[in-house]
């Protein structure tokens, strides 16, 4: 399994995954209450929580492509979402773990 983890320092989080979870629920599995939610894509889940420091997002997925495509997905969409922010991109820290 592939994991990898990324923070958006923001005073917004929950706003952001409010957002991010209500995009994707039209089409797949996601939902959130209050500080937390999850999107889970068929080549990844996105674990979401919100606190006052910002967005924290954990990502699983069975192998590296998986990963890499679940990335890609999440932060392009909040990426959109946070426009007025100026965000870019997200510093994601990957490692593998046994499941």
């Amino acid at each position: 399994m592939k994991r990898s983890t990324a923070i958006f320092k923001t005073e917004k989080g929950e706003r952001y995954l409010g957002q991010l979870v209500k995009h994707f629920a039209h089409k797949i599995d996601a939902a959130y209450e209050g500080d937390k939610g999850y999107i889970k894509f068929e080549f990844g889940t996105v674990n979401l929580n919100a606190d006052h420091q910002g967005l924290n997002m954990l990502i699983d997925a069975l192998d590296q492509e998986a990963l890499d495509r679940t990335k890609k997905v999440t932060e392009n969409h909040l990426v959109r979402f946070a426009f007025r922010e100026e965000l870019e991109s997200l510093d994601w820290e990957d490692f593998s773990f046994n499941a």
